[in-house]
């Protein structure tokens, strides 16, 4: 008895079909055997007659060596049932995919990235099998993007996570779709986009409420293949990250009584007088919830970098940012006579050199800073560092692209 594999056929998106080259004895197809039959009313060929061999074609949406990418690969059986595919690209994990209900047909879950060349190999049910390979398109652009927090690291219960993306990003629903975030908890949380204040695109996941300390997070960005839209381009790699949300602290800003004070667990554990920006003008600090961006130690603050003219050039002790537009916690001894009784700083919270370096010792990045009083010029902006907690759950939830 005589058995034949399968052939294997792939054709373009647009209906072109290509025979593929065939290995093994799938030639003998067209030949007439003498077959037996095992039963089950499928008939019999008589001795020396003609047996007409089992239809296995198998055709692949994806051809060629410059297949369009963006696409899920689909491997279909003319007849009979598919037993198992595999979709390799050549470096990396193979694409996962499904088996239809009846048999017939495998699609990918994942589409075909740029630039990737990809190895099919099929199997049907009555054993039949065979190999195809296509490969895909370059991508003209390619997207990049930057991650917080910092892999492996450890922040505060007001950190969101935040993709800044390196070119514009049309297609945020696709986008979205393949950022999947999973906490230990089941914390609930939803992504929005947003401008960074640099101008770029950016899509930032914050919980609805701050996080609960202990917490484990992680974020499978499975980019790769995902088209960005016009003027953004492809994405040709995938994206992680991981941290660890730590103590429940909070730092509350009374700016029109000048004191700052440190919470932890509900507990006040610092409580210090301070002299924030000067109201009335562009001078006057933000109002609202600000997030710990990063600790920078000792740096030259110049006043003509946040457009105030040459009001100031200092080096700096125990800066604590704030916002991209500038406004920092620090040392700031120059401003004593003011701490706890009036502001009189061009924007940021001041405090003397042995306050600061207590404050400093103690936050962390992600804490937030909840500043309230009338001397302010307004709310940080989501935008400007991590303003999202200044939107209420339900503006926040609007900024999807999937709601």
């Amino acid at each position: 008895m005589s058995s034949a594999r399968p052939r294997i056929r792939c054709s373009a998106s647009a209906g072109q079909r290509a025979r593929l080259a065939l290995t093994g004895p799938a030639a003998l197809l067209a030949a007439a055997l003498t077959a037996c039959s095992g039963g089950g009313g499928s008939g019999s060929a008589e001795v020396g007659g003609d047996a007409k061999a089992p239809d296995t074609r198998i055709t692949v949406n994806l051809r060629g060596e410059a297949a369009a990418p963006g696409e899920p690969v689909k491997v279909e059986l003319a007849h009979g049932k598919l037993k198992s595919v595999s979709v390799k690209p050549g470096e990396g994990d193979p694409l996962a995919g499904r088996i239809s209900a009846d048999g017939r047909t495998w699609t990918s879950e994942r589409v075909a990235a740029p630039g990737t060349a990809y190895t099919v190999e099929a199997t049907d049910a009555d054993g039949g099998s065979d190999r195809a390979t296509f490969a895909t398109a370059e991508a003209e652009k390619v997207n990049k993007l930057s991650l917080a927090p910092g892999k492996n690291t450890t922040v505060g219960i007001a950190q969101p996570l935040s993709v800044v993306f390196d070119h514009p990003v049309k297609n945020k629903a696709a986008v979205e779709k393949a950022l999947k975030v999973s906490t230990s908890n089941d914390t609930e949380g939803s992504w929005g986009w947003l401008q960074d204040y640099s101008g770029k695109d950016r899509v930032d996941w914050r919980p609805k409420e701050y996080w609960k300390p202990g917490t484990k997070v992680t974020l499978d960005a499975r980019l790769n293949g995902v088209d960005t839209g016009a003027d953004g381009g492809w994405f040709v790699r995938d994206y992680a990250t991981a941290f660890t949300i730590g103590a429940a602290q909070v730092v509350k800003v009374d700016l029109d009584g000048h004191r700052l004070a440190l919470h932890r667990d509900g507990k006040q554990v610092m409580d210090l007088p301070m002299s924030a920006g000067t109201p009335g003008g562009e001078k006057a600090s933000w109002r609202g919830t600000a997030v710990l961006m990063s600790k920078e130690g000792t740096i030259n603050m110049r006043s003509e970098t946040v457009g105030l003219g040459d009001a100031y050039d200092k080096m700096v002790d125990y800066s604590m940012r704030l916002t991209w537009s500038g406004m920092y916690a620090h040392a700031a001894p120059w401003n004593a006579r003011y701490f706890g009784r009036a502001n009189q700083s061009s924007g940021c919270l001041g405090m003397s050199d042995a306050d600061a370096a207590a404050l400093y010792g103690q936050v962390r990045v992600g804490d937030p800073f909840e500043m309230t009083g009338a001397e302010a010029k307004g709310t940080v902006a989501e935008g400007n560092g991590y303003g999202a907690w200044n939107l209420s759950w339900t503006d926040w939830q609007a900024k999807s692209a999937l709601n």
